[in-house]
Formats: structure tokens, sequence, C-alpha cells
């Protein structure tokens, strides 16, 4: 599915093909939100949640590497690497 395609579906349709067709990279929270990192096919989607909920509020989707800064940023390597 291309980006675009995927931006037209309904919200729990988006959800529904994450769960089937991502690959969850990652978590963080923002403020009071709870954010969860997928790769889909040439691209990734954002989710956000309130903290502690169950319920997408929304889900940011993109493509370019810039998007991931603060998930790489909170990567660390061991020191013997």
């Amino acid at each position: 599915m291309t980006i675009t395609a995927f931006k037209a579906l309904h919200q729990r349709r988006q959800t529904e093909h994450l769960a089937r067709h991502g690959t969850r990279l990652a978590e963080r929270q923002e403020d009071s939100f709870d954010l969860t990192l997928y790769a889909v096919e040439g691209f990734y989607a954002e989710t956000w949640r309130s903290r502690g909920e169950e319920h997408i509020l929304f889900i940011h989707v993109f493509q370019k590497p810039a998007g991931l800064g603060e998930y790489l940023a909170r990567v660390q390597l061991p020191a013997n690497l």
C-alpha cells in the first residue's frame, strides 16, 4: 500500500492495516501522550494516544527520515561497539 492510499483510509482501517502489516519499531512519550512508531511498506506511521488509553487519537504518517529524530535521539549504543 502506498502512503497516499493509507492516508485515504478511515482511521479504523489504518489501525487495522498497522496491526496486520506494520512493524512496531519504538515507543516514546510526549507531554500527556503515548506514541508508537511503525514501519509500513515504505513509510512510517506514528500512533498518538492519551497516556494510559487504548483509543488512538490520530495517526501521523511520514516518509522522510527527519521524522525519526525524536526516536533516534533516544538510541544508546553499548560503549564497547
